[in-house]
């Protein structure tokens, strides 16, 4: 393990917190695209989810985009499309009507 910056990890990065803050906190949801806004319960939930989503993969990416572990290259986007999965996964369990 040793300091290193990847510049586009940190690109992507910064990307991920401005989408955060657009949709946490502006509750700009009209950003997502894969969920048909009229079947949404709750759409400020649906924000506060998909902020915090993106809030933690941007800082995933941003504290691997300075420091390097060894297997980074596989494992970051396995875990980040993971997390992406489960969060559709469950936003479409609790907030979709059927």
């Amino acid at each position: 393990m040793y300091f290193d910056l990847n510049v586009t990890s940190i690109t992507v990065a910064i990307l991920f917190i401005f989408v955060a803050y657009y949709v946490g906190v502006k509750k700009q949801t009209c950003i997502l695209k894969g969920f048909n806004q009229e079947r949404i319960r709750d759409k400020d939930r649906l924000a506060e989810i998909a902020g915090f989503f993106f809030l933690n993969s941007g800082f995933f990416l941003l504290l691997n985009g300075v420091i390097h572990i060894p297997y980074q290259d596989s494992f970051t986007p396995s875990i980040i499309l993971a997390y992406g999965a489960c969060t559709i996964i469950y936003v479409h369990k609790t907030l979709v009507d059927k």
